[in-house]
């Protein structure tokens, strides 16, 4: 699969900005946005319809993007949450005290994926950051899948990146850090 083409300057200028981007997960596309953003996070949940309280889900490329919001993490453990990543299992971590509640919602957890997928790879290394990573749908509605559904539901929100995704057919699987237990296959 073939990597996105944009300039990291030009990224992390609309990122800085509080903008939002669209772009293609391992399952659907998604809705991203800087996760340190509040006003961004927030105008996510407004064109998904989500409420606050169920929380988001970070993509990252490497466990150092989201250090900042977890419990440390010894070595071995960095490497199983990769592992996991690139099987697109996100995990419900344990969170440092000072993570935003906007992105928590009632938790206390965060939803975490070191994704495998090409592009969200690539996105979040040239941002330099993870991303929020939310289904680019309304709440309740299908996810869309391709760059053109993503135009007509989103318009001139969000800045869609074109490129194709993952091969999976349903989300990526849920798994409590804790105890390992699925809370969505």
């Amino acid at each position: 699969m073939r990597q996105l083409a944009i300039p990291a300057r030009r990224l992390k200028a609309h990122l800085k900005r509080g903008g939002i981007i669209a772009y293609p997960t391992e399952s659907c596309y998604g809705l991203g946005c800087d996760p340190a953003n509040r006003n961004a996070v927030l105008r996510i949940l407004k064109l998904k319809q989500r409420p606050q309280r169920k929380g988001l889900i970070l993509i990252a490329s490497h466990y150092r993007q989201v250090a900042r919001y977890l419990l440390p993490l010894a070595p071995a453990d960095q490497v199983k949450l990769q592992q996991y990543g690139s099987q697109a299992v996100t995990c419900l971590m344990p969170t440092r005290h000072s993570a935003p509640h906007w992105l928590r919602g009632e938790h206390d957890t965060l939803a975490v994926r070191l994704t495998a997928h090409p592009i969200a790879r690539g996105l979040c290394r040239s941002a330099g950051s993870a991303l929020v990573s939310t289904s680019a749908n309304r709440s309740g509605q299908r996810p869309t899948k391709t760059y053109a559904e993503c135009q007509r539901l989103f318009g001139g929100a969000v800045w869609v990146l074109r490129g194709r995704v993952g091969k999976r057919k349903q989300p990526s699987t849920i798994r409590a850090w804790a105890d390992g237990k699925i809370i969505r296959k």
